[in-house]
């Protein structure tokens, strides 16, 4: 069977719940693994997470990560927007993570005003083409429709 991994950070919620979303619908196909990432520098406060985000800073991941993806069909990332951004959890994976070369990427973000998200999943798009990636597609959540499995179906469809 092939393999699949969904990596993201959340802060709120909203994007572990849009990742076991996509789980759910990436295990009829796929033999699927879960990386939520866990930064050890995290501030409680948004505000400060947002200017991370925004100067682009990397956070300190304090578990054990799956950093080699090549024994990976299919890699989904997911972030929420942070101030034009990927939070900083997820910009330290991304940068650190290999085997990405000719695989299957989506990704993922949940976002609250929508001002700025549109850059970054580009942002995050340039990155992994960068690394190999030979297929990336996208999708976006807002923060309202998380809760509504019938929107992710719609925003995800023809993605797996």
């Amino acid at each position: 069977m092939k393999r699949a991994i969904v990596v993201y950070y959340s802060y709120s919620g909203n994007t572990k719940k849009t990742a076991g979303f996509l789980k759910d619908k990436i295990t009829r196909k796929f033999q699927t693994d879960v990386l939520e990432l866990k930064p050890a520098d995290e501030s409680r406060f948004f505000l400060k997470q947002c200017v991370r985000a925004f100067r682009k800073v990397q956070a300190d991941l304090k578990q054990d990560l799956i950093l080699d993806l090549k024994d990976y069909d299919l890699i989904a990332l997911g972030t929420p927007v942070w101030a034009f951004g990927m939070a900083p959890a997820m910009r330290s994976y991304i940068d650190k993570c290999k085997g990405l070369s000719e695989k299957k990427v989506i990704l993922f973000a949940t976002y609250g005003s929508g001002v700025g998200k549109d850059k970054c999943v580009q942002e995050m798009a340039e990155i992994v083409k960068a690394k190999g990636a030979d297929e990336v597609r996208s999708f976006l959540i807002p923060h309202y429709d998380v809760k509504n499995g019938d929107v992710f179906e719609q925003k995800s469809n023809g993605l797996v």
